[in-house]
């Protein structure tokens, strides 16, 4: 039996080399801030400030990563990647102008970030917070991704906490609420592991709309949960909106970026594919 060769028309590989390129442009044009953690702490493109800056840490200490915030050559998901060894008090931030653009009425976004590590034999007691966008007072509103404080395993949480008064007028204790009664997908375990890289994005979509807003989580690609009928209004002063990183968090992280808009499940698919991350967009 011959076997022949199937010859592919050059015109057919241009065509599918351009509807490739066609599906990431609004990916591409909705990119707002990159951080690769390569060479630097900063990011490699944003259309902000592409500084991290650093709050929190030891009274009289300059403004930096500290001892426990380093960067870890060669071992990212993609080039390097961002290295917390201990929970520490140091928080780094971006700041959101132009980066995150926060409006009083229907604000949308997403986050997309890769994560190692073992949460109960790497993370201290406590809540650990990956990653969260604040606006001063977090009873003014609170976004975040979280590990629970003393589950085990650890829970882990993508919470879109709007003003107090319209999700928890009580104030009653976070830790005691049931899954229900939290405006968050809750997780009762989730694939994190040192051993492997686990991709997660978050999005936000029409908050400050009232009941229309919208927030999804997903896992390497795949939806996970959705908060939905809540009135998401937040209270927020624009100027003071940051995307913080690693709030107690012990472990590796790389490959941030940050979109204007809600990515749809088949952004967030491809996203997940890019075979050299988010600079594939660039």
């Amino acid at each position: 039996m011959h076997l022949r060769a199937i010859l592919i028309p050059a015109t057919v590989l241009l065509v599918s080399t351009a509807q490739a390129a066609d599906n990431l442009t609004p990916l591409r044009d909705a990119l707002t801030h990159h951080a690769s953690f390569d060479a630097t702490f900063d990011a490699d493109f944003s259309r902000g400030d592409r500084t991290l800056h650093y709050a929190g840490g030891a009274k009289g200490a300059p403004a930096g990563p500290g001892e426990s915030i380093k960067l870890a050559p060669g071992a990212g998901r993609f080039g390097g990647a961002l290295h917390v060894s201990k929970k520490n008090p140091v928080r780094p931030y971006y700041t959101a102008t132009g980066i995150l653009d926060y409006k009083t009425a229907n604000w949308s976004g997403a986050v997309s970030v890769w994560l190692k590590l073992t949460p109960d034999e790497d993370l201290e007691p406590g809540y650990c917070d990956p990653v969260q966008i604040v606006g001063g007072d977090t009873k003014k509103g609170f976004i975040f991704l979280e590990w629970s404080k003393d589950e085990k395993p650890r829970e882990f949480r993508y919470a879109i906490r709007p003003l107090l008064e319209l999700w928890n007028p009580q104030n009653k204790d976070w830790a005691k609420l049931t899954d229900a009664e939290r405006p968050a997908v809750n997780l009762k375990s989730a694939p994190f592991s040192r051993t492997k890289w686990t991709h997660v994005v978050f999005t936000y979509d029409r908050i400050n709309a009232g009941k229309a807003g919208v927030g999804k989580l997903y896992f390497d690609g795949k939806l996970q949960g959705t908060i939905k009928d809540w009135d998401l209004t937040l209270g927020w002063d624009a100027a003071k909106v940051q995307l913080v990183l690693a709030a107690a968090y012990v472990g590796h992280m790389d490959d941030l970026a940050v979109f204007n808009r809600a990515l749809t499940d088949r952004e967030v698919e491809l996203l997940h594919g890019l075979p050299k991350g988010v600079a594939g967009l660039r």
